[in-house]
């Protein structure tokens, strides 16, 4: 019942979207639809298809890094499962990125290795890793790459990453733990990750693909 199935036929499967910062003052994201004017710097990640969550676009991550470390995962940990639902799904529609618990336990322990936060970590809201900003060394914290199949490497900058209390000197890893129902065996990588990203999803060509745009 979507725009986007309604139009495939007339645009080929193909449409892009690119999510605004937060801290944009109009908002003014855009849906672009059909491969015309798509961008030519776009890296493409096979698109998987589960007959059972057809809706989801899933692609395969085969690793993440923090900096220049790999993210020490259990086996599996990204593994494509169309019985269970498990794996990855690229989602416009959630605000942060969810990890299942294993994975997001490692990228947790790595993230807050590197930052070193003195005073150590607090919570606030759904954010379990969250630091005091006057105490960490200029530059806040390393970046979080998501290495995908096809050589496509979406490296996230630090407003990406990092969420900011607008009462304290206080910022967050923007990412959390799965919660744990029907969702459990899926990450999701979520829209604030996503934002002055272009997504281009090519249904017709099983791909999907992200370049670098500033959405505002």
């Amino acid at each position: 019942m979507s725009l986007l199935s309604q139009t495939g036929s007339r645009y080929n499967g193909v449409f892009s979207y690119c999510l605004p910062s937060y801290r944009s003052y109009y908002f003014s994201g855009s849906l672009r639809l059909g491969a015309a004017g798509q961008p030519r710097n776009v890296r493409h990640t096979p698109l998987l298809t589960n007959p059972h969550r057809p809706s989801l676009y899933y692609v395969n991550v085969t690793g993440l890094s923090v900096g220049r470390t790999w993210v020490k995962v259990p086996a599996g940990s990204f593994a494509f499962d169309p019985a269970t639902g498990a794996g990855t799904v690229i989602d416009s529609g959630t605000v942060i990125t969810r990890w299942t618990a294993p994975v997001y336990a490692a990228l947790r322990e790595e993230f807050r290795r590197q930052v070193a936060a003195p005073s150590g970590y607090t919570s606030l809201g759904a954010f379990d890793t969250c630091f005091n900003t006057d105490e960490v060394a200029a530059g806040g914290a390393p970046p979080v790459t998501l290495h995908m199949d096809g050589g496509v490497d979406l490296t996230l900058p630090m407003e990406n990453t990092l969420i900011h209390s607008s009462a304290t000197p206080l910022a967050c890893l923007a990412m959390a733990e799965a919660p744990q129902n029907v969702n459990a065996v899926v990450n999701v990588v979520a829209n604030l990750q996503q934002q002055n990203v272009r997504v281009v999803v090519d249904v017709a060509g099983s791909r999907v693909g992200f370049a670098r745009e500033p959405c505002n």
